[in-house]
């Protein structure tokens, strides 16, 4: 019995042996050493080794020191974490043509998947997107969503009215298109026309086509940010009843309360989202943590009906001097809205660039106009991309804390240099991790990361993504915590953000030593076929 135990004893140890040897013969194609590890769950970090080999996470934990690889990365010191997920995106048209399909803003901001169409925007048709998008080769992932104002022009243009059965019909079969497609799912945004045209029933119809396809799920720009008519707590609640009509999860896409006379009104909100989610409806919010939005100036101050039939009716009604009373006599109520001519910074002005900059109310001074009437002169000559300045910090935060936020830029992806922008388009994702997590404690690392990836992942069904475990995407990133900052500001917004040392995008290196590679290795990411 002995001779046996010993005899055991031996063949275990040789197998151990056997093991630790092939263990450590091991070969990857990147091996990322002494890293603090936050796997996207929300888990406290630990220490963890990484193993890459292709585009997958192969092993995590420790791993011998005799393992070798393509390339070692030392992380002592520095943080892994799962690439960001930004579930708000405008990249797209840029990021569709050969000069900024490199994408280097999203990635200088540790961005390695970006879901497009928000707003109820893009194109109503997503073949000849995806196929440009495809042949440019984009820098990041990119996950596209289909529409509802696409569509709505696409079968009835501007008109202010219900749809008709046909055109309803041919709505329908454009969704089933994207759907199709691989669209992940279906944005909205009544605020813009001609969404705002729309009745909830209209697009609780169309969210249940969507909703056919698994997996699937309804963003909106809601219908009111502010109180320019139905108010933002009912805009809240429209989405809370979309998404519980049509059986789908619905999204409160950049979750904000607009101007100071509803500052605070971030309390009611969360109550109401809690108890549908107690209700079982399932519903969800992305936020961005600026103080300041960004739209157009046609959107911020003219009424809707005012913007019936598309831009070219607009202008008319605005230089017919009779209209253009009852229309400006409106917008001085939605400038109020927007916390006046001040609190409104041209950020893109085509028509005069020397604008993009400055403020509304200097632009009037300089002019020796009224602010509206500055505002209307810039609308009939094209409009303007605007920065609203009319959001508080304690909201921000107050939406920041709840477990169903997750992190987004609603940024654009242009030429840098190009215009004012917004500081989200170079920032968003790094500022959440210095700003609100590092330095004001606002909420955890581990939760900030995980609000910035494994639960965008879950929410939005990106497979394989959002996380750091066997078998995950190695969409991976090494950032600094002494160096990870938004360096863009609302005055110089072009600027880089720093701290991101590595960037891992399907296994291979897009950000390496805190320099873009200049190589492009994103994938079109589609529903069903990840």
């Amino acid at each position: 019995m002995k001779s046996r135990l010993h005899l055991g004893a031996i063949l275990l140890s040789l197998g151990g042996a056997c093991g630790a040897a092939s263990f450590a013969a091991e070969t990857y194609d990147v091996l990322i050493r002494g890293g603090r590890l936050l796997d996207g769950t929300g888990s406290p970090w630990r220490y963890a080794d990484v193993a890459i080999r292709g585009d997958r996470i192969v092993r995590v934990g420790p791993i011998a020191a005799a393992a070798t690889a393509g390339r070692v990365i030392e992380a002592k010191g520095k943080y892994l974490a799962p690439g960001f997920i930004d579930p708000h995106s405008h990249a797209a048209p840029g990021i569709t043509t050969a000069a900024l399909a490199a994408a280097w803003p999203i990635l200088y901001q540790g961005i390695t998947t970006v879901m497009i169409n928000p707003d109820g925007g893009g194109p109503a048709d997503l073949a000849p997107q995806l196929s440009a998008i495809r042949k440019n080769v984009p820098g990041v992932n990119v996950a596209p969503l289909i529409g509802h104002n696409a569509v709505r022009i696409a079968a009835m243009g501007y008109a202010q009215r219900a749809p008709t059965a046909e055109e309803r019909k041919k709505m329908e079969d454009k969704i089933r298109a994207g759907m199709e497609l691989g669209a992940f799912g279906f944005s909205s945004g009544p605020f813009y026309v001609p969404g705002k045209y729309s009745k909830t029933e209209e697009i609780v119809a169309l969210a249940k086509v969507a909703a056919e396809y698994p997996g699937a799920f309804y963003t909106s720009h809601i219908r009111d940010e502010a109180s320019y008519d139905v108010g933002v707590v009912a805009a809240v609640d429209e989405v809370i009843a979309i998404a519980r009509a049509a059986k789908i999860p619905g999204v409160v896409t950049h979750i904000k309360c607009i101007g100071p006379n509803l500052w605070g009104q971030s309390k009611t909100i969360i109550e109401h989202i809690n108890a549908a989610r107690a209700e079982g409806v399932e519903i969800w919010a992305d936020q961005y943590a600026y103080t300041a939005s960004s739209t157009g100036l046609q959107a911020a101050l003219v009424p809707g009906w005012a913007q019936e039939g598309g831009r070219a009716a607009q202008t008319e009604r605005l230089s017919n001097p009779e209209q253009r009373g009852l229309i400006r006599r409106e917008m001085l109520g939605n400038l109020e809205r927007r916390a006046g001519p001040h609190n409104i910074m041209i950020a893109r002005c085509q028509s005069d660039p020397s604008l993009e900059g400055m403020r509304l109310d200097d632009i009037a001074h300089a002019r020796l106009q009224e602010p509206i009437d500055t505002a209307v002169d810039i609308l009939i000559k094209g409009g303007a991309e605007i920065l609203s300045f009319n959001m508080s910090e304690e909201d921000i935060e107050a939406f920041m804390r709840q477990p169903w936020t997750m992190t987004c830029t609603d940024g654009g992806l242009v030429e840098l240099g190009s215009g004012s922008e917004h500081p989200r388009s170079y920032g968003a994702f790094p500022r959440k991790v210095r700003r609100y997590a590092l330095d004001r404690k606002v909420l955890s690392l581990e939760q900030a990361i995980h609000s910035s990836t494994g639960l965008t992942a879950a929410v939005f069904g990106l497979k394989d993504r959002g996380v750091i475990r066997v078998g995950a995407y190695a969409d991976v990133l090494v950032f600094d915590p002494a160096e990870v900052a938004d360096i863009a500001t609302y005055e110089k917004p072009h600027a880089y953000a720093t701290g991101m040392s590595f960037v891992l995008i399907n296994g291979q290196l897009a950000v390496a030593d805190g320099k873009v590679t200049g190589e492009r290795h994103g994938r079109v990411l589609g529903r069903e076929s990840q």
